[in-house]
């Protein structure tokens, strides 16, 4: 897999906004490949987000996301310098995380 995750955290006033673009397959499991044989499900289970380390977003997805998704959040009393954690583990258990400095 090629880069997990691109991360860009803008400030505006005393919030950053995040966007987060993640690299992902994201198979739902009932899709069959050329020779009709269903293709097994991989896809993302948890998204965590930390700001200078603490928890600020934690979701729980299932495999109806589209494949390399986009999640868009605000930070309350976020400003320029700060770090932005991104955490996700699939339902294989691979984890990814990366980090972003809000600009």
């Amino acid at each position: 897999m090629a880069d997990p995750m691109k991360i860009r955290a803008q400030v505006a006033g005393n919030n950053a906004t995040v966007r987060v673009l993640m690299a992902h397959e994201m198979e739902t499991g009932l899709r069959k490949d050329a020779a009709g044989k269903v293709i097994p499900a991989w896809h993302i289970q948890t998204v965590s987000a930390q700001h200078n380390g603490k928890p600020v977003m934690k979701a729980q997805w299932g495999p109806a996301v589209s494949k390399n998704p986009f999640l868009q959040f605000t930070v309350k009393g976020a400003k320029a310098g700060d770090k932005i954690s991104i955490t996700w583990v699939d339902n294989k258990g691979d984890t990814r995380t990366d980090e972003a400095v809000v600009s």
